[in-house]
């Protein structure tokens, strides 16, 4: 249809339909192309892996390094910062430690009485591939000590307390299935130490070594402390037994001293101690408190070394406390509680009944005392009396006489 001048042409339904449709395919079309573009692009990006991947035993004891050196063919990304994704754990855990490094090795502790199973691969980022990361095919490595002797000849019940944040002590037993002739050395390592050391100072029990006590460990808190005990005998191989821990997660304090109980009035008791002796700090420790009153007992937690506790009944007649210390959470992971302090205790009439009881035999020694002086007092007037006397009959004999 024609309106006016101008040359216009009126569509119906279908062919508006046909048209909208015929745009959006267009636009669907481009799209596609688009992405399809992207993808052969990101698909014809590829890296190597990194090349000599190796994990490496320096002789810490359990502290390794696991290095690599660059992937081959890397000139097309030199001007891309080549990152590497690395995974590692102890054979047997379920979890990888999974770490993001630029550099080329990267170190960590692992228990060795397990094998270390390590992967890595290269990691172009997004600014390299037109928008999307590129990862290599994995480089794997496997580190194994190849173990020697039964496992039955392995030290048992391993120990070590960190006495009062100053003294290391470890302790152990013999193996199940060793020889008489078998014995067993210790050594340790942290960072800070050029290379592991034997222990100096051995516990012995019949010539056989059963402990260690170690000197001054400087430098030595909040790191991985290792330790491998090994053996020997002539008649057969002893295996190796490997520990890490750290020395904090050890401590076990002196006991606190000097406690006080105090009844304030008829409801409340004021329990103070004061702390254990040493270098750990007072905000770094936590009280356990073990209360009894008569023959009720119970037991609550303290980070002051005083605390308020009410009484059940005002009518109890013996109140007691005794208390522990041990590394809080702010300061360590774990710790291990100190022996209890020596029993404070309070007692109402029997107290009483008791300085009664102690007094009595005083003062009947007192009183005794008391009338042996009378008496010897009275008879030694008396007998200045008779000495009078009797000076005044001679006198007057005398004068008779004259």
């Amino acid at each position: 249809m024609n309106v006016g001048s101008g040359n216009f042409r009126v569509l119906n339904l279908g062919e508006m339909a046909f048209n909208h449709l015929d745009t959006r395919c267009l636009y669907i079309l481009l799209l596609c192309t688009a992405f399809g573009s992207t993808s052969s692009s990101n698909a014809e990006i590829k890296v190597n892996p990194p090349q000599e991947f190796e994990i490496v035993d320096p002789g810490y004891l359990g502290y390794l390094c696991l290095q690599w050196q660059p992937p081959l063919s890397l000139d097309n990304f030199k001007e891309c910062t080549v990152e590497y994704v690395l995974k590692y754990r102890n054979i047997g855990n379920e979890n990888w430690k999974t770490i993001i490094t630029r550099n080329l090795h990267y170190k960590d502790g692992f228990d060795l009485n397990k094998g270390v199973e390590a992967k890595i691969h290269t990691l172009l980022p997004v600014q390299c591939t037109n928008g999307s990361e590129v990862q290599s095919a994995w480089s794997e490595a496997i580190y194994w000590i190849s173990p020697q002797g039964n496992l039955e000849t392995k030290i048992q019940d391993m120990d070590c307390v960190y006495y009062n944040w100053q003294y290391l002590f470890c302790s152990w037993k013999p193996g199940m299935d060793v020889h008489f002739d078998t014995n067993y050395n210790l050594f340790y390592w942290y960072e800070g130490l050029e290379h592991a050391l034997q222990c100096a100072d051995y516990v012995m029990v019949n010539g056989k070594n059963i402990g260690c006590r170690f000197p001054y460990l400087k430098s030595s808190d909040y790191k991985d402390f290792y330790i491998c005990v090994n053996g020997s005998s002539e008649s057969q191989s002893i295996r190796s037994s490997y520990f890490i821990f750290q020395l904090q997660n050890k401590v076990k304090p002196l006991p606190p001293n000097f406690l006080s109980l105090t009844v304030k009035n008829s409801e409340e008791i004021n329990l103070r101690w004061s702390m254990p002796e040493g270098p750990i700090p007072a905000n770094c420790l936590i009280y356990e408190i073990e209360f009894t009153e008569d023959d009720t007992t119970w037991v609550t937690t303290a980070v002051e070394n005083e605390v308020y506790i009410t009484r059940t009944a005002n009518e109890s007649q013996q109140l007691c406390f005794l208390v522990r210390s041990k590394v809080n959470i702010y300061c360590a992971d774990d710790g291990i509680w100190s022996e209890w302090s020596d029993k404070q205790c309070w007692k109402g009439e029997i107290l009483k009944e008791t300085l009664v009881f102690l007094l009595m035999p005083f003062a009947c020694i007192s009183l005794f005392i008391l009338l042996v002086t009378c008496l010897l007092l009275y008879k030694q007037k008396a007998f200045k009396k008779m000495i009078f006397h009797t000076k005044k009959e001679v006198f007057s004999h005398q004068e008779t006489h004259c």
